[in-house]
């Protein structure tokens, strides 16, 4: 069947004819918004121009009997798609005909849509369904991948905001591999990273000759993203003369290379991003407010990762999984960990986050990570003791046994002492036997080293409070420092 061109929505609801239209973008059909019956009688006199007919809620607009007629008579091959209140679907199919409607729920699935529309569109779904949107599960990520898919489909400008680190560019080209343009080029360019007065030719290229070290001519950012899309990241760093020549691109679509005044059209999409309040720096004279309006046509706020705690689980496991592809070890997080990771601040955001979990997988390949292999700054003082004062007090004495006098692991003679040893450290560091079984004493041995690591950790470094931690005598615990090469991991002073 020949591919429909135009797909006519017929809705009183603007908002949702609008997501209608996104949807129909996607499968690459040029969307006809009515939500008046006089407009839809004149589309209905016109065959060639109702290929498709979607049609939600019309109130008491529509004489539905002229609708059935014309579409009974003159457009006898059109699909007709009922999207609307199931009052409004019914008088539809009365009027038309109970097996011309066709009734869909919205929103759309888009296999569905496409198969009542006669669309074969399953290698265009295939390539916006791989799309990478941000990782997460929270609301607020949620959100952005909304409103991600819903601009996807138009060519409208998007300014996306949020603070360094918060995966701006990742968004900017989810919205670039969901839209129409994902067969063309996305260019990126950091306006902040590059001189003022060589940002110029970096957008729009420059002739032989027209400066120093021009040796050659060059293309910009503008003519290598025809047709695909331009991203524009930290625009509120460019210079005010340099966000002059921008709007003039951006309402005239042209421009000139450096050296040369041949006027040279475009066809690209802009998406712009920044870290900084755009509104205040246009109050500080820093930012032309007619640029941001002409930029800021659609906007979306990357939350903070403090904003979307209930996300690191998911983005740690996506990191990991990155760094084991990049050859680099799997690592894996206790809960009292990631419960502290939980508790940092996260200045650099989901940046900051990818490049702890590389430092892990290179410190800590393959196994899992404690309290005590995390960095300093995210095991801050006041967290290690709260979470230590809640965690089973057996697994703080394992060093010891009641009313005995502390002794090192390996000198232990009698078994049922040692068994008892191994039932109590067994319910915190392991769940469960492996297949193949495991050395017992090389288990113990490296949970005690654990164990004392914390009580440091806790204790600042000061053995003598450390040793209290674990009721333990000073001079036991600083032998066994020595058995486990840890007394750098002591104060000084205290050794």
């Amino acid at each position: 069947m020949t591919l429909l061109q135009r797909a006519v929505v017929y809705d009183s609801d603007v908002e949702r004819a609008e997501q209608v239209a996104a949807v129909l973008k996607i499968l690459e059909l040029e969307p006809l918004l009515i939500d008046h019956s006089a407009l839809m009688r004149a589309v209905i006199q016109s065959p060639t121009s109702a290929p498709a007919l979607l049609v939600g809620d019309v109130g008491d607009s529509l004489d539905w009997r002229e609708l059935g007629a014309a579409l009974r008579e003159q457009l006898t091959d059109v699909p007709v798609v009922a999207y609307g209140s199931d009052e409004a679907a019914e008088q539809l199919a009365a009027a038309v005909g109970h097996s011309r409607v066709i009734r869909l729920p919205f929103p759309f699935k888009h296999q569905a849509l496409a198969k009542a529309l006669h669309v074969p569109a399953q290698a265009i779904l295939e390539e916006t369904g791989n799309v990478v949107m941000p990782t997460g599960t929270s609301s607020a990520i949620r959100e952005v991948s909304r409103l991600i898919r819903q601009v996807a489909a138009h060519d409208s400008s998007v300014l996306i905001l949020g603070e360094s680190g918060t995966g701006k560019e990742l968004a900017a080209r989810a919205i670039h591999d969901a839209s129409p343009r994902r067969q063309r080029p996305f260019v990126a360019i950091n306006c902040g990273a590059i001189p003022a007065e060589l940002l110029e030719s970096e957008l729009f290229g420059h002739e032989k000759g027209s400066f120093t070290g021009a040796i050659a001519a060059r293309k910009g950012r503008f003519e290598i993203a025809e047709g695909g899309t331009l991203f524009l990241d930290e625009i509120g760093d460019m210079s005010l003369p340099m966000q002059v020549k921008l709007l003039r691109v951006l309402q005239e679509r042209v421009f000139e290379r450096v050296g040369n005044h041949t006027s040279i059209r475009c066809n690209v999409r802009i998406i712009a991003a920044t870290h900084r309040n755009l509104e205040e720096s246009i109050s500080r004279g820093l930012f032309r407010e007619d640029l941001f309006y002409r930029l800021n046509v659609f906007p979306i706020e990357m939350p903070a990762l403090r904003e979307r705690i209930d996300d690191l689980p998911l983005l740690i496991r996506d990191f990991a999984s990155r760094n084991v592809n990049e050859g680099r070890g799997r690592v894996e997080l206790t809960a009292r960990a990631m419960e502290a990771l939980g508790r940092h601040p996260w200045p650099g955001n989901v940046r900051e986050l990818g490049n702890l979990i590389e430092r892990l997988s290179i410190l800590c390949a393959n196994r899992r990570v404690d309290i005590a292999d995390l960095p300093p700054k995210y095991r801050p003082a006041g967290v290690v003791e709260d979470l230590l004062s809640r965690a089973d007090e057996a697994a703080l004495q394992v060093a010891t046994l009641p009313e005995q006098e502390p002794v090192l692991i390996d000198e232990f003679d009698d078994h049922e002492a040692f068994d008892m040893l191994a039932e109590v450290v067994s319910h915190e560091t392991l769940a469960e036997l492996p297949a193949d079984g495991l050395d017992l004493r090389d288990h113990l041995f490296e949970i005690e080293r654990s164990l004392i690591r914390q009580a440091l950790t806790r204790a600042g470094g000061t053995v003598a409070h450390a040793a209290r931690l674990l009721k333990l005598r000073r001079t036991t615990l600083v032998e066994k420092l020595r058995k486990f090469e840890m007394l750098n991991e002591a104060a000084a002073t205290e050794v």
